[in-house]
């Protein structure tokens, strides 16, 4: 898993840690990866590295060879792919529509969230 993320981070030409700080994960958490001291990330971490490179979770796991979604359906499930594990499951039985809706309404409500903080 750390090669995979190494390998998306030099194609974007950026370093690790740049790409975590951007995420928002620790950086200690892909050391700990990459030395052997973990063996996986949290569901939280690998949603959100998985969300800023737009590839599934099951790409950063090895499980699947494709990178990038190729419809804009595909698209919207993987951007909701860690939102869909919180809900246990609802997001399958929203329309794409419904989909955009809610990456809307959080996209928003993080954009007030920084807004506020500033």
């Amino acid at each position: 898993m750390y090669n995979r993320i190494e390998d998306l981070c030099k194609s974007q030409g950026i370093n690790m840690t740049q790409m975590c700080k951007e995420a928002g994960i620790p950086r200690g958490n892909l050391t700990d990866l990459k030395n052997g001291r973990t063996a996986i990330l949290s569901t939280k971490n690998l949603g959100k590295i998985s969300n800023y490179f737009q590839v599934s979770m099951d790409y950063l796991l090895g499980n699947e060879q494709k990178k990038e979604p190729t419809t804009k359906s595909d698209e919207l499930d993987l951007q909701l792919e860690g939102i869909d594990f919180a809900l246990f499951g609802e997001v399958k039985e929203m329309t794409d529509e419904q989909k955009q809706d809610v990456l809307d309404y959080i996209k928003f409500k993080k954009s007030q969230q920084k807004r506020e903080q500033e």
